[in-house]
């Protein structure tokens, strides 16, 4: 990569020797790419986050893709406000009220893309703005969301769904996807608590984040997704292919506190004997930011990273054989033993240690931890530069 010295005009951001290797932050090509201080200024004002501009580096150069410009946080800034890209106390420490103010929110987004480890790559800045309003409406979609855990019965409202025994449940012909999506995941609005997997769970609020940017950015998309949606729902590894981007791999692993506001995040059960448990393979969330983990069986509950090693740890203290021979979690015995540990300082430091480590491979049960090497965040959803395809 040969990235050349740009220098911007006043207050747009930092110059960047090309002898510094970024390689990170937010990377934008096409047009945009031409005048990397107009491509700060433009992008800065579309997420109002104008007063960031002396915090921001830019430089640009020319790869096998074409030109780019590259956006990164300054490095004093993520010194002091994430070292080691640890941004789980990010909110905290700039003050953010991101439960309540949904610039505060887009505020924590825009400054972990802009801390990204691996580049964050969009072919324009409608696709960026789009990506973080996608975030945005994740995060907040997450947070209203309450289900039921099971892993063999499901439910939806029947006003919405109807269930198929070759794919599973399709959309009723006239309801919205939209509405269906939110009727199955928010009780406040259904009146009712339907049952799901955590990993369909999360499905359904990635879907409805998309859905709801593409609303008002593709609506043709949209169009095509809810059809789909009536014939057969795209689920599990296909839903990942289609829909999601994947950064970050067991050999080139994120940093381990570094979690973007919308990212979805895989804690795995490191325990071999309750991973067997059906459900208990691991735990799919997202992160909300401020530090903050979904719970999609308690929401007024959400988890911080300590009581996620908690919970999965003692899975392994709970495991059971039901009458049918199968292995079993008891919920109730975790909470307990996870309230027990929170007044035992010397064995909660203990588990934290083991757990706060980067998982092993698939089959490996050793020495590993919870800590998945990689994020998963939605593609580019904007006409002309979309790259969701859906499949026959």
């Amino acid at each position: 990569m040969n990235e050349s010295v740009v220098k911007p005009g006043p207050k747009r951001g930092q110059q960047v020797g090309p002898n510094e290797d970024v390689v990170g932050g937010l990377l934008i090509r096409g047009p945009d790419a031409n005048n990397p201080g107009a491509a700060l200024e433009a992008l800065l004002n579309r997420l109002n986050a104008q007063d960031l501009s002396s915090c921001v580096q830019t430089s640009s150069g020319i790869d096998a893709g074409g030109c780019f410009v590259r956006l990164t946080l300054a490095p004093a800034q993520l010194a002091a406000w994430a070292p080691g890209c640890d941004t789980l106390q990010l909110s905290n420490t700039l003050h953010l009220a991101t439960g309540t103010k949904t610039s505060d929110l887009q505020r924590e987004i825009v400054l972990t893309l802009l801390m990204g480890p691996e580049a964050f790559e969009f072919p324009g800045i409608d696709e960026l703005v789009s990506a973080v309003r996608i975030r945005v409406n994740i995060v907040q979609a997450a947070r209203l969301t309450m289900l039921d855990f099971k892993t063999i019965t499901a439910e939806r409202p029947a006003d919405c769904w109807a269930y198929r025994e070759d794919c599973g449940f399709v959309r009723q012909p006239g309801v919205p996807l939209i509405t269906a999506l939110i009727k199955a995941t928010q009780p406040d609005v259904s009146g009712t608590v339907y049952s799901f997997s955590c990993y369909r769970a999360t499905e359904y609020v990635i879907l409805l984040g998309m859905a709801q940017e593409l609303a008002y950015c593709n609506p043709p998309l949209l169009d095509k997704l809810q059809e789909r949606w009536a014939l057969q729902p795209i689920m599990s590894g296909q839903f990942h292919d289609v829909f999601l981007r994947e950064q970050g791999s067991m050999d080139n692993p994120l940093p381990p506190f570094y979690f973007v506001p919308g990212d979805r995040v895989w804690f795995r059960n490191p325990d071999s004997a309750s991973s067997e448990a059906s459900g208990y393979e691991g735990s799919w969330v997202f992160y909300l930011g401020n530090g903050l983990f979904s719970n999609f069986w308690k929401r007024d509950q959400p988890f911080t990273l300590a009581t996620k090693c908690l919970e999965i740890y003692h899975w392994r203290n709970a495991l059971y054989r039901d009458a049918q021979g199968d292995e079993r979690i008891d919920e109730l015995k975790v909470e307990a033993l996870v309230a027990a540990t929170a007044h035992e300082p010397t064995e909660a430091a203990r588990i934290q240690a083991l757990m706060q480590r980067y998982r092993e491979p698939r089959g490996v049960y050793r020495d590993g931890g919870c800590l998945d090497t990689t994020r998963e965040f939605v593609r580019w959803v904007c006409p002309g530069t979309t790259d969701i395809y859906l499949p026959d």
